[in-house]
């Protein structure tokens, strides 16, 4: 479809040519395209730097239209899979669909962790390249870069107020960061090994980590100094997890086990065995997920029904499974993922359960039936983490790849 200029548009482009000539330099050319497009004297201000800005624009609105356009292919998809459109879903509902809205680079070697700041719209990303870097989820703007570790940074969390980070690092330290100066306050030493996981206590007050050492410990944050250490796994602790009232701590392991701790009084409550290979991920259910999770586990909830708390997790045998801490029960297990699977995740509205993995996709799982409702080729190579934000329909996933990638929900 070829487009006619009007007599109009084409004086205007011509000015346009007239002054990028101009501020460029080429005045020989200038004064023959003057010549031969019969213009009279100077060009106005208006027309300066118009050229450029029109193309910038071009290639914005070529990228702008491509994303709208994969949108609309998946929204025809879902319209003839018979699947409820935007307008029909609520935003207990909505899950992260292709295209991502962001994908963000700047590491230099595979991202290990990405989390949502709890108030502001930032993120936090993890690398084995020894930073932490700060993100805008809503703009993709890079904010800042955490410098202080001296090997791969294998987890990061923040506290409940969003004020401090905790991170931890195969050179065996920990560290809290102040998130309003960016400045490290305190390095915790005392593991022997790789310090794979870290997460505050509800409080605020403690911080929890997981090692290579087969330990766990827990740390004071006023004063740094640990002030207790669960053993009991045989191998490798990957994660660390609490329950919402700091009542339990839930952890996995090489050793293929998920153990459940009373924090009060440092004693294994359960031991949950069904996994055939390495526990990667471990995540606690949110009360809006019980329900669900109770169809899913065939109970009748008159008198059958499992009181829980529950836990999900994720393995190197590609499966995900949820128990029942209370009784120590498998419930049921979520089979899809061809590779490990790396993060898993409870949808805030409760119906659903979002994972990553080798396979490098993210997956989302329908609780109720246990199926996997969606997949999202996701990066370029494994998919090591994921997050879901509390209040804001945004997921995001990191990988090998080294890059972030920010997904929005609908």
């Amino acid at each position: 479809m070829k487009m006619v200029l009007s007599q109009r548009q084409r004086e205007e482009l011509n000015k346009a040519i007239a002054d990028y000539l101009s501020s460029n330099g080429y005045m020989e050319a200038l004064e023959a395209f003057k010549k031969e497009a019969d213009m009279p004297g100077e060009v106005e201000r208006k027309y300066a730097g118009l050229l450029e800005k029109k193309w910038t624009s071009v290639i914005r609105l070529q990228k702008k239209v491509m994303e709208l356009e994969s949108k609309l292919a998946e929204a025809e998809k879902e319209y003839i899979e018979g699947a409820p459109t935007r307008g029909k879903r609520s935003p207990t509902e909505w899950i992260p669909r292709p295209p991502e809205k962001y994908c963000l680079s700047g590491h230099r070697a595979p991202v290990t962790r990405v989390i949502f700041h709890p108030v502001f719209s930032l993120m936090v990303s993890s690398s084995e390249d020894a930073t932490i870097k700060v993100w805008d989820f809503e703009t993709g703007d890079y904010e800042k870069t955490l410098k202080g570790h001296t090997d791969s940074v294998q987890d990061i969390a923040f506290d409940q107020s969003g004020k401090w980070l905790a991170s931890c690092s195969a050179d065996m330290s920990i560290k809290l960061w102040d998130f309003q100066t960016y400045e490290c306050v305190k390095t915790m030493h005392g593991h022997d090994h790789n310090v794979s996981s870290v997460t505050f206590m509800p409080g605020g007050d403690f911080i929890l980590s997981s090692s290579r050492d087969k330990s766990i410990k827990m740390w004071e944050v006023a004063t740094g100094y640990c002030v207790k250490t669960f053993t009991g796994h045989r191998e490798w602790v990957r994660m660390v997890r609490v329950n919402h009232d700091g009542s339990l701590i839930a952890s996995c392991s090489n050793d293929q086990t998920i153990r459940v701790w009373v924090t009060a009084t440092k004693e294994c409550k359960a031991e949950l065995r069904d996994h055939d290979h390495v526990v990667e991920c471990i995540t606690w259910a949110p009360e809006s997920a019980y329900s669900a999770i109770n169809e899913a586990a065939g109970a009748d909830n008159k008198k059958g029904a499992h009181a829980g708390p529950f836990l999900a997790s994720g393995s190197r045998d590609k499966t995900i499974k949820v128990w029942d801490v209370g009784t120590g029960l498998c419930l049921f297990t979520l089979i899809g993922h061809d590779n490990w699977v790396r993060g898993v995740i409870f949808h805030p509205g409760g119906k659903y359960l979002v994972s990553a993995s080798d396979d490098k996709t993210l997956r989302v799982w329908d609780t109720r039936n246990k199926r996997c409702m969606k997949t999202l080729e996701a990066h370029q190579h494994f998919c090591t983490s994921l997050d879901f934000h509390k209040t804001h329909p945004f997921v995001i996933s990191g990988s090998v790849d080294q890059t972030v990638k920010v997904w929005e929900c609908r």
